[in-house]
């Protein structure tokens, strides 16, 4: 369960002229036509990938890195149109194919693998059937493409392949249906396979799993991957060398460790600081923000394509375009001013003070149980929390461990059972919302993960914000208007952007006019489900930036959930772990990441691929969740636990147990002796990742 190894790896050597690349992309120009006027989206992309190499590519959403893996594959939209430039594929012109030629190339030669495994397979045909017929699109008759169906599930490490191919997708959880996708990919042994944003929406555990499958996959095949991720922890633990893009056109391309480690663009820099890295806290600094937003499709860029963004920007940057300047060691940056890189400012060391404050919320012996199928569920099993005023409370665990249920019982989205209790500046608080008085109603408001769903497209920002105020205050429509002033100015919302639809907006503003929706009322506490997790690192930052201040400044207190713990990690004060509804451990953030840890959390932070290059000793979890409609016996996380202590993990429920003040986990195994266990597990990490390092020295010493 125990596998120690470092997250660069990995790592291939892997020089254009030694092996004829698997993709090579020259030149390459495309445009949408919108309206009967081409606009330029890609701006002369080149580069290549090797047998067996990873590339990654990284940006900003709208910078063109979907556009260019669509265009590897010809995959373009109908208003797409590759203007000029190649893409070859093992050798093959897929921009000169004929349809015929293309549909025997993507048969045979190339996959994709993308962001939603679930859009991918049809939810009414059963898995078998879908998988069986990649095969037979090869050529396999009926009885050989099940049986290369089964292989191919077994290939993904899918246990009980039979048993997975006779089930709906709905069936399956996130992990399982992208392994699936996977296995359906690789039927045709492809050069090259495309993996867009493959892992996003998983938690931290499945993620790692599936990176851990293309890795052993990729080894096996020796496939070229193009990756694209906007998790930069991700393309640093799985590529072997980056480009990163900017409206259409590759600012910087190189090894992923040169790039991550010693940034030679002013984006690249830009995008690397807006993350909370090496442990930051919001108590230390801000995150840096990339200030303003990408040129619009089709803008005429003569100069540098970044210079409205880029404190080093001269007249020449606006009036010439930069040439491409060799590094190096295949290393290349777009810039005029590589030699003044250093001198890009770091953040303002400006920073959230956290203050001690009065409880504001109580919840006491809280479950919940839902009813399926005549199955008692129980989904929340007796927890105890509480949440101070002004304080930011992490919900972190897998999905499927009660973060969302314990996130509605708050709201009274979901009435606990009875018994539980919860408490409002020590006033009990109904259970269901419909009872709640409104000053209750407006103490506890939410920010949803995807404000597209949460904002009412018809309507204009201002009407939006005009009337949750209403609702939870009671004004006049001029207070009321009064008020959605106040908040815009908070928000940073221009009096254009309050005239604007949703639509109109980027996602980074549609989050901050949810967020504004959300301290309509001066709410006491905001539940955060999710907030930053389909934005841009940028974009993360600023809206980051802004749930600080907005809480520096009202002493609002936010429970917040995320799979991101590394966002966790900067934003929380405290952090609670949970497992199948239960509370596993919980404690002061510096504590809960320092350690000793609950095994369960152990692995869940082992399985966080580290944009530094850090060594990692991965916890492997064996299994998914149990059902919480037939838990297991003791400790609930006993059957996949690496430490599991047997005659006592498997009978007996484990106790609360203090390991410092406020910090307390719920194991059989003694704090010191978790502390001894899991220091020789980093020892042993460190160990191994020194003996990696003396075998690649010895390796490279000429014979």
């Amino acid at each position: 369960m125990t596998d120690t190894h470092s997250p660069d790896e990995p790592r291939r050597s892997t020089v254009a002229t030694e092996v004829p690349p698997a993709l090579a992309v020259e030149d390459l120009e495309v445009a949408y036509v919108v309206r009967g006027i081409p606009r330029q989206v890609l701006r002369g992309v080149s580069f290549h990938v090797a047998p067996g190499e990873a590339y990654g590519l990284v940006g900003e959403s709208g910078c063109g890195k979907s556009t260019t893996a669509y265009s590897a594959l010809r995959y373009l939209p109908r208003n797409g149109r590759i203007t000029g430039g190649r893409v070859l594929v093992d050798g093959s012109d897929i921009t000169s194919m004929s349809d015929a030629e293309l549909r025997e190339f993507r048969a045979s030669k190339a996959s994709m693998v993308y962001q939603d495994p679930g859009s991918a397979l049809n939810p009414t045909i059963k898995v078998g059937p879908q998988v069986v017929e990649a095969f037979r699109i090869l050529g396999q008759s009926k009885t050989e493409a099940q049986t290369s169906a089964l292989h191919a599930l077994q290939r993904v490490r899918i246990a009980d392949p039979a048993r997975v191919l006779g089930r709906y997708p709905h069936q399956l959880s996130g992990g399982m249906l992208q392994r699936v996708v996977i296995a359906m990919a690789l039927a045709c042994n492809p050069r090259l396979l495309v993996l867009d944003e493959p892992t996003t929406g998983l938690d931290a555990t499945v993620e790692a799993e599936v990176l851990d499958l293309v890795r052993a996959l990729r080894t096996d095949t020796d496939s070229a991957i193009l990756l694209i991720a906007h998790n930069l922890g991700v393309i640093r633990s799985m590529c072997d060398r980056v480009g990163v893009m900017y409206a259409g056109t590759v600012v910087e391309e190189g090894d992923a460790s040169q790039i991550f480690d010693r940034p030679q663009h002013p984006y690249t820099v830009g995008l690397l600081r807006a993350l909370p890295r090496r442990g930051l806290r919001k108590t230390e600094r801000s995150l840096a923000t990339i200030p303003g937003a990408l040129p619009q499709i089709g803008a005429d860029l003569p100069g540098c394509v970044f210079v409205d963004r880029c404190e080093l920007a001269t007249h020449e940057c606006r009036t010439v375009p930069p040439p491409v300047v060799d590094l190096g060691d295949g290393r290349s940056s777009r810039c005029h001013h590589i030699d003044r890189i250093p001198e890009i400012r770091e953040p303002e060391a400006g920073a959230v003070v956290a203050s001690e404050g009065e409880t504001v919320l109580q919840i006491a012996g809280v479950s919940k149980t839902f009813r399926q199928s005549g199955h008692d569920v129980p989904a929340l099993v007796g927890v105890d929390l509480s949440l101070a005023d002004g304080e930011t409370l992490g919900l972190v665990g897998e999905s499927g461990s009660g973060k969302s249920t314990l996130a509605k019982a708050i709201l009274g989205i979901h009435a606990p059972d009875a018994g539980g209790e919860l408490t409002l500046d020590q006033r009990q608080l109904a259970t269901k919302i419909s009872k709640r008085s409104s000053d209750d109603k407006r103490a506890m408001q939410i920010v949803f993960q995807n404000p597209d769903s949460a904002l009412n497209s018809a309507w204009t920002v201002r009407k939006i914000l005009r009337r949750s105020v209403q609702k939870l205050t009671g004004l006049n429509q001029q207070a009321a208007d009064d008020r959605v002033a106040v908040l815009a100015d908070h928000l940073r919302l221009s009096p254009r952007h309050l005239d604007l639809k949703p639509s109109q907006l980027s996602g980074g503003l549609k989050q901050r006019v949810a967020i504004a929706r959300a301290f309509a009322g001066d709410p006491r506490i905001v539940v955060c489900d999710e907030p930053t997790s389909a934005l841009d690192v940028s974009v993360q930052a600023a809206i980051l930036n802004l749930l600080a201040e907005l809480q520096a400044e009202q002493r609002t207190s936010y429970v917040f959930i995320s799979h991101d713990l590394g966002v966790v990690r900067y934003l929380a004060d405290r952090i609670a772990v949970m497992y199948l509804g239960r509370i596993m451990e919980i404690g002061a953030t510096d504590d809960v990441f320092a350690g000793p840890h609950h095994p369960y959390t152990e692995a869940l932070l082992s399985a966080v691929p580290s944009v530094d290059g850090e060594p990692s000793t991965r916890i492997r979890l064996d299994g998914e969740i149990p059902s919480p409609a037939n838990p297991p016996s003791g400790c609930v996380f006993h059957p996949r636990c690496p430490r599991f202590i047997e005659g006592t993990c498997d009978r007996e429920e484990p106790p609360m147990v203090e390991v410092s003040l406020g910090h307390v986990i719920r194991c059989h195994i003694p704090p010191d002796e978790l502390r001894v266990l899991q220091a020789r597990t980093a020892a042993a990490a460190d160990a191994t990742e020194v003996d990696a390092v003396a075998d690649s020295v010895v390796s490279d010493e000429p014979r």
